[in-house]
């Protein structure tokens, strides 16, 4: 921990002890790259998120490895990727035990440990002995206030870290985790022009995967508006830190778990899915803030990130073996050697036969995405007669559904093995070049990490992702039950999105 120690005090004393900093990670519920005021945004303001970025780091390649709820907070919380977590690479799953995760290790080594409003979710966590787990830290949730808009959470998530900050012991170090569920649907329609001031003219582009309407960018401006609500609870809390004289030593990472809740986005491997907003504060530990990093980022960097940062080596932790490796040298340094990273996914939600997934692995490097579609027979979204239950209910998905054409072939339709996007001319991935150009460079660094990586999907026994079983009852055998006649209903899609 030399260099903490370097930060710190300014020169490295070996008998002095360094001062174990907090940790503040602010994660939003589905908030994709781009969307924050600090990126250039027009139509969505984050103030702070903003703040954070200027005082800190603003990243501009941060990416979860999967574009999920539950499995990329898997990711954030073990360092491991989601291949590599048994039946937590799946989403609504049981979470294996083995599993270790930081918040539970930073409460065993003198870190007092809290969360509000959602942690690893949504699925089962248990010990060994059937009890329930901690995974994000102890539960503060008492207080409410009324929300900007129906589909807003009475969760006032400033006050319960208020709550959590008055009950953390004097001279201890802290851990929290802001889980908003913010700008997860549904969302009030209308409330961002109307409760927002808001604009439809003010978004400059619709992504060309779906219809440039009315409908369309009022549902976008609903959810600027919802990314604008977890944000004004984030500048609260920094505020808080700053009146208490505990902002300077604290670590504030804000970031979110996947992209943004509409179709093409949420659950799938593209750029508006695993490319994600990422700033890092932390005044007496980041040299020369303000800087903008462009070196690759994944979420699987988080947990080393923590445990370094907590004075630990991995070794002392109980933790499953990283993938990730921790950004304490991008802290320190303008330059590191960061050039690539994975994503990929396997089941994300019901809606196919015999509860199958659709499992993808990819790299993204050099501004390029290479993808590998192992079931490229499969339904991408799930299958059409339960309503490509994959793919959040909205306004946007009405309308793709409705419009069809182009748009439709883009979201739901099916996809070949291989797939390559050059992101710096299409970042919105429309442009397939697995044809024209050679993807073979890509493919092979990709496997061969993955085989390092023991992912069962390319050892060949991936269908054990098909076979874990869903955490909640209402969702084994969806597929089939739902094609008997029973009637079923998902809960997030609208009776017209199911295909007869």
């Amino acid at each position: 921990m030399k260099w903490i120690l370097i930060l710190l005090t300014g020169a490295a004393v070996a008998t002095a002890a360094p001062v174990r900093p907090n940790i503040l990670f602010a994660l939003a519920d589905d908030w994709s790259y781009g969307h924050a005021s600090a990126y250039g945004c027009r139509w969505v303001k984050t103030p702070a998120f903003d703040r954070v970025a200027k005082e800190g780091i603003l990243f501009t390649r941060a990416y979860t490895p999967n574009a999920k709820c539950a499995p990329s907070r898997a990711a954030i919380l073990t360092g491991r990727n989601p291949w590599q977590l048994k039946a937590a690479g799946n989403h609504v799953p049981y979470f294996p035990p083995e599993f270790k995760t930081y918040a539970e290790t930073l409460a065993g080594h003198g870190y007092f440990v809290g969360m509000t409003a959602k942690g690893w979710a949504p699925g089962v966590a248990n010990d060994a002995t059937g009890k329930p787990r901690q995974m994000c830290g102890r539960p503060f949730n008492k207080h409410a206030a009324p929300p900007p808009a129906t589909g807003i959470s009475r969760n006032d998530y400033a006050a319960n870290f208020d709550d959590f900050l008055d009950a953390a012991p004097a001279g201890q170090p802290w851990c929290f985790w802001y889980g908003s569920t913010e700008p997860h649907r549904g969302y009030e329609y209308g409330s961002g022009a109307a409760k927002g001031g808001k604009n439809i003219a003010d978004l400059d582009r619709v992504p060309g995967y779906w219809p440039d309407n009315e409908v369309v960018r009022n549902d976008i401006l609903d959810y600027a508006f919802e990314v604008e609500h977890f944000d004004t609870h984030l500048g609260r809390m920094l505020a808080s830190l700053e009146k208490r004289g505990q902002l300077d030593n604290t670590l504030v990472l804000v970031t979110a778990d996947n992209g943004m809740p509409f179709p093409r986005a949420k659950g799938n491997t593209y750029e508006v899915s695993n490319h994600l907003p990422l700033a890092a504060m932390w005044k007496r530990g980041i040299r020369n803030p303000g800087r903008v990093v462009a070196e690759y980022v994944s979420f699987i960097d988080f947990a080393p990130t923590f445990i370094e940062v907590a004075g630990l080596k991995w070794e002392q932790t109980g933790m499953a073996p990283a993938a990730g490796r921790s950004l304490t040298d991008v802290f320190v340094a303008a330059k590191t050697n960061r050039d690539h990273v994975l994503v990929g996914r396997e089941r994300n939600d019901i809606g196919r036969p015999r509860d199958e997934g659709y499992p993808v692995r990819g790299i993204v490097k050099n501004g390029m995405l290479y993808l590998h579609n192992f079931e490229p027979s499969r339904w991408p979204a799930c299958n059409p007669e339960t309503g490509y239950l994959d793919s959040d209910g909205s306004p946007t998905k009405t309308e793709v559904l409705k419009v069809r054409g182009r748009f439709w072939t883009s979201c739901y339709d099916k996809r070949p093995a291989d797939e390559l996007y050059d992101l710096r001319k299409d970042p919105d991935c429309l442009t397939n070049l697995a044809g024209q150009v050679d993807f073979r460079p890509f493919k092979r660094q990709l496997f061969d990490e993955l085989k390092a990586q023991d992912d069962p999907r390319v050892l060949g026994t991936g269908r054990v992702f098909d076979e874990y079983p869903h955490a909640h009852e209402s969702h084994r055998g969806f597929y089939e039950r739902y094609m008997k006649g029973e009637k079923l209903k998902a809960g997030w899609v609208s009776e017209t999105d199911f295909e007869k």
